[in-house]
């Protein structure tokens, strides 16, 4: 091969055959991919592809924000290809040396695939980040929207409770590993409210009144923890570089955070505890509609309790007491005082969804009279 001239990239590839033609397949540094790929951000957000198969999807910027929060971790890691168009006139390949050569301008790769990951790794300033990439040259537009729509169509989106069950291989703590094992706690345990009624896995045996997946119960822990999953992904990192988590302040306390401090002191029995004695409450108050498999009822499955979800941090709140774990009693108290019945907790007065989901929050609360700030 000739020497390395101005103005292009080298990067050592391995040439793959396949039906459509070869990929060359392998690594290069973030920056070299974002010299070539596009100038900025806004770039990325009509690429030809799209306007060619009829879309247009533009970066989700809360997807960004959490990948170049991401990459700055201790287990930052994008292990699945970014896939790069180029032209024979821009990049050639050497069979001998195995090096691709690429000329270095910012319009010369159309990103068929990673435009997210590559957007992450904007700015970005830690060690050496490479990316696994697949070059494939001379592919018409045609065809590269046939490739986008095949890997983008046909993906299988990851079950989150099955990515939440895999925190039971960690070592170290993190609030998903906490709140995942909350939930695994609260359907194993005789006695608990939620005994043999969370999908573990995503998946019911058949054992029980399973209408609640175990993410659901694992996200509604993590937010008052940290405060969302941004945060608790740096929490995480903090703790696996073995460095120590900001304590909530009270005003923090107030606004949502009431578990963070608990775990911080690993009082994660008591977290397990606040949840397992506010869902025995609301058991208490209304049997009939906590432990019914008949059709049409809201209470025992997600859209209540998501909006019990909510109560609980609004009574957490109204108590004050963050560092104390509210009794069974105590929580009976604050139902007592609501006015819904056993029978009111049907579809047709609480639709599924979000809407449904706030109506049954505003009633609990009005009827509680709490505040729902």
């Amino acid at each position: 091969m000739s020497s390395p001239e101005e103005g292009f990239i080298y990067f050592r590839c391995v040439e793959a055959t396949q039906p459509r033609g070869a990929l060359y397949i392998g690594a290069m540094l973030h920056s070299q991919v974002l010299s070539i790929s596009f100038a900025d951000v806004r770039r990325i957000e009509a690429r030809d592809i799209e306007r060619y198969i009829g879309i247009q999807r533009t970066l989700d910027d809360k997807r960004v924000a959490e990948l170049k929060r991401f990459v700055r971790t201790e287990d930052a890691s994008f292990p699945t290809s970014v896939i790069l168009a180029v032209t024979s006139d821009d990049a050639s390949f050497d069979p001998e040396s195995g090096i691709m050569r690429i000329r270095k301008d910012q319009d010369v790769a159309r990103i068929i695939d990673g435009q997210h990951r590559i957007a992450g790794l904007v700015n970005y300033s830690g060690p050496p980040f490479q990316l696994n990439v697949t070059v494939v040259v001379d592919v018409d537009i045609e065809d590269q929207a046939h490739m986008f729509a095949t890997i983008n169509l046909h993906q299988t989106k990851v079950n989150r409770s099955l990515a939440y069950d895999l925190y039971d291989f960690a070592t170290k703590r993190s609030p998903q590993k906490t709140s995942h094992n909350i939930a695994k706690l609260l359907n194993s345990q005789e006695g608990s409210p939620f005994y043999r009624r969370v999908k573990i896995l995503g998946r019911a045996t058949g054992r029980g009144k399973e209408y609640l997946t175990q993410a659901a119960i694992v996200e509604r822990v993590i937010i008052h923890i940290s405060k969302d999953n941004l945060q608790a992904l740096e929490d995480r990192d903090l703790l696996r570089r073995n460095k120590r988590l900001t304590r909530a302040t009270p005003e923090q306390e107030r606004k949502g955070l009431f578990f963070r401090n608990m775990f911080i002191d690993e009082r994660d029995d008591d977290i397990l505890l606040t949840e397992w004695n506010f869902f025995a409450a609301v058991a208490k108050k209304w049997p009939d509609a906590w432990n019914t498999s008949e059709e049409g009822f809201v209470l025992n499955r997600s859209l209540g309790f998501a909006a019990l979800s909510r109560v609980l941090s609004a009574v957490l709140v109204n108590i004050g007491k963050f560092n104390s774990v509210p009794t069974v009693e105590s929580f009976a108290g604050y139902l007592e005082r609501a006015k819904l019945r056993d029978g009111d907790f049907t579809r047709a007065k609480y639709v599924p969804g979000t809407g449904g989901e706030a109506a049954l929050y505003r009633d609990l609360l009005e009827q509680l009279g709490l505040d729902r700030k």
